[in-house]
């Protein structure tokens, strides 16, 4: 499918006046989606009240608004923390979805984990939307109760893929 014409943005880190703006994304990109039951912006203010959001980008528009919204934050592996993070929620306008606001941020946030020598990161996703960024499956690491082609890992700064079960915070739900 061909990607629609990009929209000016800019990428940036969160503030204190975004939290709103980015509810409302959250809201807006997961309605009626078959695979949300919604609670996308309210795992972003868990994670945000429990001191585990560890990456919180924004993608403004020209005109200030707030288009999308990336989260990432520490996941253990066989209980262990390994200095993985998981990546998600992620959401973008539905008028400002298939305009690069999503990969901007997801390509801005990995950029910022290797910055920072973070080792890997996972993904529970669309398999044909995160390979682009080098996630892949692998059976070495698992999610259970979700489907294993959903449950994608990259290396960051990471030399070898670890194995176990990962666990999301418990913002997650």
């Amino acid at each position: 499918m061909p990607r629609s014409a990009s929209l000016p943005f800019s990428i940036r880190t969160e503030t204190p006046n975004d939290l709103a703006g980015i509810a409302e994304v959250h809201r807006a990109a997961f309605a009626g989606n078959p695979h949300s039951d919604g609670s996308e912006p309210a795992i972003v203010e868990r994670l945000r009240a429990r001191s585990r959001l560890a990456l919180s980008l924004v993608a403004i528009g020209a005109d200030g608004a707030i288009l999308g919204h990336c989260a990432f934050s520490p996941v253990s592996v066989d209980g262990a923390d390994l200095g993985w993070m998981g990546l998600g929620p992620l959401g973008v306008l539905p008028a400002a979805q298939g305009k690069g606001a999503g990969t901007a941020l997801v390509e801005a946030g990995l950029a910022s984990l290797r910055a920072d020598r973070v080792q890997g990161c996972v993904v529970l996703g669309e398999p044909d939307y995160y390979r682009r960024f080098g996630f892949e499956r692998d059976a070495r690491l698992r999610y259970p109760g979700a489907p294993p082609e959903y449950f994608m890992a990259a290396l960051l700064d990471g030399k070898m893929l670890p194995a176990g079960v990962v666990r999301y915070d418990d913002a997650f739900g």
